[in-house]
């Protein structure tokens, strides 16, 4: 069997870490641009796309933030984000994503007066619109940003205690890592381990091991985004492994943030021997102008992952979802039945 990019597209698939403003396509945000009539740099879709999506020439993950400056433009009203949510889902579907959890942080989509119960509210219309035409089931997580004010953070917590069963799945926090340290958002954790919400935190990926550490003891972390340097503190690493922490890997925005210096260089393959629950993820599929099964690929080819590796990296992305425990079991169900009947493929279940 040939594991080829067709091959990765038609496998049954759970996706964890996906960036709704990273994520748009380049004919959207022209439409929108003209729609709302903002003027762009460019009307070309190629050059547009140059100027968004990123290659090796960028060196910080400050520097591919900035990448969503000009796709935020156009997605500061209810319709242009109800309309990129149900496109990302159906990008999602035919690639093969059976669940999808959508990151976004609502204060980004403030600039003409859209609120942030607004904008979950059209997010929520738009994958509400994709899981009845398509079939995919998709999760809502709110993100607070490290280099805004821990106030914020807090009145976002809030935003996602009000909108938790429905759409909302989880709280992240993101942005730049160093010199805006997880801890002084804790209260914003407080509140949402509080009222029962799945967290997830960016760490680890342009900050050493510590801001895992912090990310975990002080935010109650469930999941990793990235979590690159993990393996310069063995001891937390062991700790992550034995608590089945899971680790949204990105692979190709990795090495666009500077988080690792190659794909050959990358952490993952290592993870994966260890037995720590790793799951592989796009980010951004704009700005690093992927999909998932190009990541798949891309692991096939840069650690030679087996189809029985595969098997597994699947079956943690499903395990590891924020979905309700019975959603999962009902999920892994389908998804173990479609691997054995469509590719014969029977997943080894372990811990």
């Amino acid at each position: 069997m040939k594991l080829n990019l067709d091959f990765f597209r038609h496998l049954p698939k759970a996706e964890l870490h996906c960036h709704l403003d990273g994520s748009p396509r380049i004919e959207t945000i022209l439409e929108l641009a003209a729609e709302q009539k903002i003027e762009l740099p460019t009307r070309d879709p190629e050059q547009l796309q140059a100027m968004i999506s990123i290659g090796e020439r960028l060196g910080s993950l400050e520097d591919y933030i900035d990448r969503f400056q000009l796709p935020l433009q156009v997605l500061q009203e209810p319709e242009a984000l109800e309309r990129v949510a149900y496109e990302l889902a159906e990008d999602a579907w035919n690639d093969g994503v059976r669940y999808m959890e959508v990151r976004y942080s609502p204060i980004l989509h403030t600039r003409a007066g859209m609120t942030g119960a607004e904008s979950i509210e059209a997010v929520k219309r738009g994958m509400d619109r994709a899981e009845v035409d398509l079939g995919i089931r998709v999760g809502i997580i709110i993100c607070g940003i490290r280099s805004i004010s821990p106030e914020v953070s807090l009145r976002l917590a809030d935003l996602a205690v009000q909108f938790k069963h429905k759409g909302v799945v989880g709280f992240d926090l993101a942005g730049a890592e160093e010199n805006f340290p997880a801890k002084h958002h804790q209260e914003a954790f407080f509140l949402i381990l509080k009222n029962n919400i799945n967290t997830t935190l960016h760490a680890g990926e342009a900050f050493g091991p510590e801001s895992i550490h912090q990310a975990i003891h002080y935010c109650g972390a469930h999941r990793i985004g990235h979590g690159t340097r993990l393996m310069e503190d063995q001891d937390l690493m062991h700790y992550v492994n034995d608590h089945r922490i899971a680790l949204e890997v990105c692979l190709t925005s990795n090495v666009h943030t500077k988080s690792v210096r190659s794909l050959k260089e990358h952490p993952f393959k290592y993870y994966y021997d260890q037995g720590i629950r790793v799951t592989l993820n796009t980010d951004n599929r704009l700005v690093s102008n992927t999909t998932l099964s190009k990541e798949y690929l891309k692991a096939k080819e840069t650690f030679g992952l087996t189809l029985n590796d595969f098997r597994d990296i699947i079956i943690n992305g499903f395990k590891s979802s924020f979905m309700s425990h019975q959603g999962r079991r009902e999920m892994i169900k389908n998804v173990i039945e479609e691997l054995e009947a469509e590719f014969g493929i029977r997943p080894l279940i372990i811990a």
